[in-house]
C-alpha cells in the first residue's frame, strides 16, 4: 500500500482526503514519529495523542491564514510533519535541523514560539485582538493541554477572554481520562443542541412570549432562566468555562477524526470565545508509551521495537545526588519540606515524596504558587526546598523577590538544569538564573564544582536562617575535587591549582574544564591560577582580590548568560576595591539564542571548553606581555 503521508506537503492537503484516509495518514505519522523520537529523543507520548486532533485542526481550519497557536510544544510533532517538514523531521533536535518546539523563524505555519507552558490563550487573545484591529475574518485557535491549563497565567487569559469580545477558539487537549460512549454521547449531543441556530432561535421565541404574560411574564422568565441554570450545572460538566464567557463543546474523544471535525465546523460558526474539550490518550498507538505515559513524556533514545532505553551510565547525576543528600538530610530534620512545579521525577524528589508524601508538595505547573507557599511555610518555621529547573524558576522571578527575599525568609531553591541543556534549546537553557538570584537581598547564591561539593552545599543551605539558591547543570556529576571529602567553608572559595600569569575563576561547571586547560596551558609556558569560587553571592574578595593583584590577567568562565552573571560581580568587586590595571574577560554565553544540539556542541560552539578557555588565555597572556 502506497503512503498518503507522502502526499501531505502542507495542511491544506488534508482536505484532499476522506476520514478513512486520514485515519492511514494518522497511522503513518505514528510510526514515523517512534522511528526518528527512538534515534533522537524528545517528547514522545504527548507528541502521539495529539495526531487525530492536528489531521482534524488542519483539514477544518486553514493555516497559515487560521493562527493555530500550540502549548508548550510537547506535542507539536504531527504538526511539524503535516505543515511541510517531513522530511526534515528525522533532524529534530539536532544541530542545524528543526527545534522541538514551534518557532516562528522555521516556518510559517508555527504562529508563536513555545517551550514554556501555561501561554498559548494569551498568545492567542493578543493574535485575536489583532486580528479585529486589522479588520481581518480568520479564526484563532490555542491548543492546551490539561496540565498546562494548571497553570495561573492559562486561567489570566481565560478570565479575560470572557469579556474581549472577540472570536477564540481553545482546544483542551485532556489526556488524563479516559472516555467512552456512555460518557461522550449526552455531552456531544448537548453540544450539537446548544450550537444550533434553531434551538438560540426557540430559547429566544420562548423568552419574548413568556416575557409579555401581564403580571407574571417577567417572573416566570427568571424562573426559567433558574431552572435552565440549574440544569444546566446537573448536565453540563463544563460550566465553569461557560461561567467564563466561553461556549463550552464536549468532552469529546479526541481520536474520532469525523467528530472532531464536526464540532471543529460547528465552532467556526460561533461568536465569541468557544472552548472545546478533548480526551485523548498519552502516547496513543505506540503500547509501551501508553502503558507509561509519564516514562516516555521526554525520552533519550530507546529501542522502539520493546520500548526498552540502553543501560544508565553508572555515575550519578547532580539531581540524583541532590535527592539523595535531600533524603539524608529531611531524615534527621522534620522541619525540611520539599516542593516543585510538575518537576518531581526530573529534579530527584519521588523518592522524598515516596518517604514523606505529607512533606512533599507538587503544585503542578504553577512555579508562582510554589515558591510563595514556600516563604509561607518559611514563616511558620520550617525548611522549604524548592526544586525547580532553572529556565522555569525565572517565571517566579517577582516571588522571588517580594515574598522570599524582601521578607529575608529562609527558602531554598534547587536550581536544577543550570547551564545549557541540550536539544531543547534556548527556550530550556538556564542561562539567566546567576544574574537574576546574585542581587536579591540577603540570598546565598552557589555553584558547585562537583558532587561532594553539592552535597556539602545543600547539608550549608538547611542550616542558615535566609534564602539560599544552589545551581547546577542537567546531567552526570563532575567527579569529587581535592581535598576529599568537601570542606566548605561559608563564603569561602578554594584554590585548585597555583600559578602567576593569569587567575582563571571557573563558576561550577566550568572549573573542570579550567583544570583541563591549566594542564596543557603549563605546556604552552603559562602558570594559571585556577580558583573554584563555591559562592557567587557573597564573593570570596579577600582570595580573589589577593590572587587577582598577582597575576594581574584574569579570565571569569560561567555557563551562563555574561551580562549581569559571575563574571559581572568580579569586575564590580574589581572596581570597588579600585583596581585598575587588570586586564579581566569574561567568559560565558553573550547570545541566549545558541540554538539547539547536544550540550557538548552548543559548550563548543560558545567556547565554554577547555579548548576555548586557552585560546582566550593565550590572547590575554599575548596582549600583557606586548604592553
Amino acid at each position: 500500500m502506497s503512503s498518503l503521508l507522502e502526499s501531505i506537503n502542507k495542511p491544506g492537503d488534508l482536505k484532499k482526503h476522506n476520514v478513512q484516509e486520514l485515519e492511514r495518514i494518522a497511522a503513518e505519522i505514528r510510526r514515523l514519529i517512534v522511528s526518528v523520537i527512538a534515534k533522537q529523543g524528545g517528547h514522545l507520548a504527548s507528541s502521539l495523542g495529539v495526531v487525530e486532533l492536528t489531521l482534524a485542526l488542519y483539514s477544518v481550519f486553514a493555516p497559515p491564514e487560521d493562527r493555530v497557536i500550540w502549548d508548550v510544544g510537547h506535542q507539536s510533532y504531527a504538526h511539524k510533519i503535516v505543515t511541510g517538514r517531513r522530511e526534515q523531521f528525522k533532524t529534530i533536535r539536532s544541530y542545524g535541523g528543526i527545534c522541538g518546539f514551534p518557532r516562528r523563524d522555521e516556518s510559517i505555519y508555527d504562529a508563536f514560539n513555545v517551550g514554556h507552558s501555561s501561554t498559548s490563550i494569551s498568545a492567542a487573545l493578543g493574535v485575536a485582538r489583532a486580528r479585529d484591529l486589522k479588520q481581518q475574518k480568520n479564526h484563532v485557535v490555542a491548543v492546551i493541554g490539561d496540565g498546562a491549563l494548571t497553570g495561573g497565567m492559562a486561567f489570566e487569559a481565560l478570565n479575560y477572554a470572557g469579556v474581549a469580545n472577540t472570536d477564540l477558539i481553545v482546544v483542551l487537549n485532556d489526556n488524563e481520562l479516559s472516555i467512552n460512549e456512555n460518557v461522550g454521547g449526552l455531552p456531544s449531543y448537548l453540544a450539537r443542541l446548544r450550537t444550533d441556530p434553531k434551538y438560540s432561535r426557540l430559547k429566544e421565541d420562548l423568552e419574548h412570549v413568556l416575557g409579555r404574560i401581564p403580571h407574571i411574564g417577567k417572573t416566570m422568565v427568571r424562573s426559567a432562566e433558574r431552572i435552565k441554570d440549574s440544569l444546566k450545572y446537573l448536565l453540563v460538566p463544563g460550566i465553569l468555562f461557560e461561567e467564563l464567557g466561553f461556549t463550552y463543546l464536549g468532552p469529546i474523544n479526541g481520536h474520532n477524526i469525523l467528530q472532531l471535525q464536526e464540532l471543529f465546523r460547528q465552532s467556526k460558526t460561533i461568536k465569541g470565545p468557544v472552548l472545546i474539550h478533548t480526551v485523548t490518550t498519552n502516547g496513543k498507538g505506540y503500547e509501551p508509551a501508553e502503558e507509561a505515559p509519564q516514562k516516555f513524556h521526554g525520552v533519550s533514545k530507546f529501542d522502539p521495537q520493546t520500548g526498552r532505553f540502553p543501560p544508565r551510565r553508572k555515575s550519578p547525576t547532580y539531581s540524583q545526588l541532590f535527592s539523595a543528600s535531600l533524603n539524608q538530610q529531611a531524615a534527621q530534620d522534620p522541619s525540611i519540606i520539599a516542593l516543585t512545579a510538575a518537576m518531581a521525577a526530573g529534579t530527584g524528589l519521588e523518592s522524598f515524596a515516596a518517604r514523606w508524601p505529607e512533606r512533599f508538595i507538587d503544585v503542578s505547573i504553577a512555579e508562582q504558587n510554589a515558591v510563595t507557599m514556600a516563604a509561607g511555610l518559611a514563616a511558620e518555621g520550617f525548611k522549604p526546598v524548592v526544586a525547580i529547573y532553572s529556565t522555569f524558576l525565572q517565571r517566579a522571578y517577582d516571588q522571588i523577590v517580594h515574598d522570599v527575599s524582601l521578607q529575608g525568609l529562609p527558602v531554598h531553591f534547587a536550581v536544577d538544569r543550570a547551564g545549557l541543556v541540550g536539544e531543547d534549546g534556548e527556550t530550556h537553557n538556564g542561562l539567566f538564573d546567576l544574574a537574576y538570584l546574585r542581587h536579591q537581598p540577603g540570598i546565598t547564591l552557589m555553584a558547585p564544582a562537583s558532587g561532594a561539593e553539592l552535597t556539602a552545599m545543600l547539608k550549608l543551605a538547611l542550616t542558615l536562617d535566609a534564602p539560599s539558591a544552589i545551581r547546577y547543570p542537567r546531567g552526570a556529576a563532575a567527579e569529587p575535587l581535592p581535598p576529599e571529602p568537601c570542606e566548605l567553608v561559608y563564603g569561602q572559595g578554594q584554590v585548585l591549582k597555583e600559578g602567576h600569569d593569569l587567575l582563571i575563576l571557573a563558576a561550577g561547571s566550568m572549573v573542570q574544564a579550567a583544570l583541563e586547560a591549566h594542564e596543557s596551558l603549563l605546556k604552552t609556558g603559562i602558570k594559571s591560577c585556577v580558583l573554584n569560587p563555591r559562592f557567587i553571592v557573597p564573593l570570596d574578595d579577600e582570595l580573589i582580590c589577593r590572587w587577582a593583584k598577582q597575576c594581574k590577567n584574569i579570565l571569569t568562565i560561567e555557563e551562563g548568560i555574561t551580562r549581569g552573571g559571575f563574571g559581572s560581580a568580579v569586575l564590580e568587586l574589581f572596581a570597588e576595591k579600585g583596581l585598575t590595571d587588570l586586564r579581566v574577560k569574561t567568559m560565558g554565553v553573550d547570545d541566549p539564542c545558541t540554538g539547539h544540539g547536544s550540550r557538548d556542541q552548543i559548550l563548543e560552539i560558545v567556547g565554554l571548553t577547555a579548548g576555548g578557555i586557552i585560546r582566550e588565555a593565550k590572547k590575554l597572556c599575548k596582549i600583557r606581555e606586548k604592553v
